[in-house]
């Protein structure tokens, strides 16, 4: 164990774009999961489950903005849902959105993980900021037509782990791995 924090704490920048977290809590309107930093990578694994979800990002400062929409790329079956997005400001009147069903899903494989994704609507390019926003509070709604299926939330794109996410890495992907790639999900 010691081994691999110290490889992390190392090696961590380069070998993970966003830092992995899991939340499969409900995220409502009136009690958003929290992103500290917006500017700072994170990929938040979490699953659609009859509702809209919400994510609520503030910043003291002008920042980079970052927001992309990934799924799990299982191998015995194709991608079953898309997911859309909408950018929503502190009064939750829209800014921006990305429908799900308007881009080409792709795969891609993140290599340091091992595991294959479906990369779909993003504001940026290639997991990168290419705006910034102004000082402020904003939303991130996550849905789809049906509001099922498992997802991943990309935000920000600067590199930033402290040693308790180094710590965490680990066990997160080992969680995150049995949750969101059983093949059993194909049925």
């Amino acid at each position: 164990m010691l081994r691999l924090i110290a490889l992390l704490a190392l090696f961590g920048t380069p070998l993970f774009a966003h830092s992995p977290m899991m939340d499969l809590s409900p995220k409502t309107r009136e009690a958003p999961f929290i992103i500290d930093n917006p500017e700072h990578s994170k990929a938040i694994f979490s699953e659609l489950v009859g509702a809209a979800q919400y994510f609520k990002l503030t910043s003291d400062v002008d920042f980079d903005f970052y927001v992309g929409m990934t799924a799990p790329k299982l191998e015995s079956c194709g991608l079953k849902q898309t997911f859309s997005f909408r950018v929503l400001d502190a009064q939750f009147k829209e800014l921006e959105s990305r429908k799900g069903s308007d881009v080409t899903w792709t795969p891609w494989y993140e290599e340091y993980g091992k595991k294959w994704y479906w990369v779909g609507p993003e504001i940026g390019k290639s997991f990168a900021h290419d705006r910034q926003y102004p000082a402020g509070t904003y939303y991130v709604e996550v849905f789809n037509k049906a509001n099922m299926g498992q997802y991943v939330l990309a935000v920000g794109d600067q590199e930033k782990f402290g040693l308790g996410t180094l710590l965490t890495i680990a066990g997160t992907m080992r969680d995150v791995k049995a949750k969101f790639w059983d093949e059993k999900l194909c049925n």
